[in-house]
This record gives structure tokens, sequence and C-alpha cells, in this order.
């Protein structure tokens, strides 16, 4: 049986609109799922909130997302980075463009010492980013 390692991200209710702002730029399959439809929270002010929501690309990329119900205190979102790497320049680019939108760049996308490309941002919902492509066609 194959595993895999994903990205799961908690939100204060903004995850539907992240998911989507995600989604425009990775592309791929989005679901999503709301507490009222899983009947998942007594709360009325959870109902259209997301229990579970996911990207699944055909690239491999897969990242989740969830609002974290009324009922259980919300943590800022801090200290872990989501990476984007590879060898396809064009395609890391345009998502470190896309992605970046309404955020804040961290670093410019720009040859680093080690000879990759290299940039980042803080997204527009507070989640870290960061995008390595790979200069020297091969990736470690």
């Amino acid at each position: 049986m194959a595993s895999h390692l994903s990205t799961y991200i908690n939100f204060s209710g903004q995850a539907r609109e992240a998911l989507t702002f995600y989604h425009s730029a990775l592309g791929g399959k989005l679901s999503v799922v709301t507490y009222a439809e899983f009947q998942a929270s007594d709360d009325p002010a959870d109902a259209d909130k997301l229990m579970h929501g996911s990207i699944i690309t055909e690239h491999g990329f897969r990242l989740m997302a969830a609002d974290t119900p009324g009922s259980m205190e919300s943590a800022p979102i801090s200290g872990v980075s989501i990476m984007l790497e590879g060898d396809d320049e064009a395609r890391l680019t345009d998502l470190y463009g896309q992605l970046s939108v309404g955020g804040t760049i961290t670093e410019q996308l720009a040859r680093a010492p080690w000879g990759d490309t290299y940039g980042s941002f803080v997204d527009r919902f507070g989640v870290s980013w960061m995008v390595n492509i790979d200069g020297s066609g091969t990736q470690a």
C-alpha cells in the first residue's frame, strides 16, 4: 500500500475561500463538505463552515483544509511553510505569481546561492509558501 504526506491547514472561517483561491492556481479536483452536511456541529454558526475540503491535482499535489468549529480554540497559522519544488520553471514561476497575489513577498523569486531559483511569500490567508526551481536538471 502506498503512503502520502499531505498538507492540512486549519482556518477560522476562511477554508472555502482559501481552497477556492488555491484551486484557481493549482487546478485539479476540489471537494468540500460543510459541518451541516455531516451534522457534525450543533452550533448554527458552524453550518456553512468547512468540515473538510481538499484539492488533488494531476501533478501529485494534495492540499486539504478545514474551518475550526466554534467549540474549539483556533490557533494562528505559523511555523510551517508549504514548499513547491521541481524543475518545471514555467509552471512553478506561474504558481509563485498566482498564489502570492494579495499576500506578502518575503523573498523575490531569483537565482539562489545553491544554484536553484528560490522565492517565498505569505499568501493572503497567512499561509507561508516557498518555491524552489531546480537549476541542475536533477532534484534532490
